[in-house]
């Protein structure tokens, strides 16, 4: 599990700089490699978001490990 995490995080970090470019410069990296709203990008965006999914369960990782402490 913990490698479809590390994955993940580097998927959603990956999207966020496509975002921070977006915001920054209206400059979509994604759109313009791959097509503006192409099968591939339209892909991308969808793994884009499936990562940070699964990446809430990082977020809340330690509740569980504190449960177990006590």
């Amino acid at each position: 599990m913990e490698t479809l995490q590390k994955t993940a995080l580097v998927v959603t970090i990956i999207g966020a700089l496509n975002w921070l470019l977006i915001g920054l410069f209206e400059f979509d990296l994604v759109a313009s490699i791959f097509g503006e709203l192409s099968f591939l990008t339209k892909l991308i965006y969808i793994l884009v978001g499936i990562a940070g999914l699964i990446n809430i369960g990082i977020l809340f990782e330690h509740i569980g490990n504190r449960k177990e402490l006590h």
